[in-house]
């Protein structure tokens, strides 16, 4: 077996054609880790973070979503998940990466991963489909419905009707990108938010798969993964000894320093299920595997995933 990342086309049931990462250990796998990615970026950002889980004995899978790097489909150009339902043939997708992954080896677990954006639909595919998941990690992306998702459905919703959902929605960037972004000023970039590294920030900067701005339906496709995943109702359906790891940054303006996550877990612990971890990382932003800490990050990630995947 290779351990280099490959890069495939993977046909999907939803008419997409996903641009598939994949990167396997030498040896033995002890589980697949399917990495989903956050938004306005790409699967092809997580190659350092794919090398430090094969050298552990995990594989890597890692798809680009609809809209975003070199996924194509007929209903989604840059920024749009679908022309309509775009969760749910997001999630199709998802399954599609899924029964790919066990196709290859039908007695390996895998455990589905999400950072941001991906947290949202990764947890909203364990919700759907919980015989396929052997662990879930939802990391920097909460799920909380309080007064402003509330205000921006509406809003959002209106937007669309007057404008189209395939057009973006700078009232969505200034609430969200932009109002994170000044929490950190003075400001050197429009991405400080991300990172304290400013190489990292820079990559993302210069990347011309990162930053872009999404569409009003994309945003409406996410905030109807957060409602769902905010239902304690549909909790229930998760297996009680599932094993989850939640974390999040302490000075993330996204996930309010952290404390939607431990809200997710806490949830998550109310609901009768055992096995969940919960970490906030101080003086952490948004993008934990970017950060100046990443590598202490990332140890202790592979350090939980050997404790429940041998």
């Amino acid at each position: 077996m290779t351990r280099e990342l490959v890069e495939t086309t993977l046909e999907s049931p939803s008419g997409a054609s996903l641009h598939l990462y994949s990167r396997m250990p030498e040896g033995r796998v002890r589980a697949a880790v399917h990495v989903n990615h956050g938004m306005a970026e790409h699967a092809g950002r997580y190659g350092r973070f794919a090398r430090a889980l094969t050298d552990a004995g995990f594989a890597f899978f890692a798809h680009d979503h609809r809209g975003h790097g070199k996924t194509t489909a007929p209903d989604a150009p840059k920024g749009v998940f679908a022309a309509r339902n775009g969760l749910d043939r997001v999630i199709e997708d998802v399954l599609a990466v899924n029964k790919h992954i066990r196709a290859r080896d039908a007695g390996m677990p895998v455990i589905v991963f999400g950072h941001s954006m991906g947290a949202i639909i990764a947890l909203d595919f364990a919700l759907r489909h919980p015989d396929k998941v052997d662990g879930l990690c939802c990391w920097n992306a909460g799920v909380e419905t309080g007064l402003l998702p509330r205000v921006s459905r509406l809003i959002l919703g209106t937007e669309a009707w007057i404008r189209g959902r395939e057009h973006p929605s700078a009232l969505a960037r200034s609430l969200t990108f932009d109002s994170w972004n000044k929490v950190f000023k003075p400001n050197r970039t429009a991405f400080d938010w991300l990172s304290r590294d400013d190489a990292e920030v820079d990559k993302y900067v210069a990347d011309p798969d990162c930053g872009f701005d999404v569409s009003t339906g994309l945003w409406l496709d996410l905030l109807d993964g957060i409602f769902f995943a905010a239902d304690d109702r549909h909790l229930s359906g998760l297996a009680r000894d599932l094993p989850v790891h939640v974390q999040g940054g302490g000075v993330d303006p996204c996930t309010n320093k952290g404390r939607d996550m431990q809200r997710l877990a806490d949830r998550m612990k109310k609901a009768g299920m055992l096995d969940v971890a919960c970490s906030i990382l101080p003086d952490t932003r948004h993008e934990s595997l970017n950060e100046v800490n990443r590598d202490e990050i990332t140890a202790r990630f592979i350090q939980w995933l050997s404790g429940r995947f041998r």
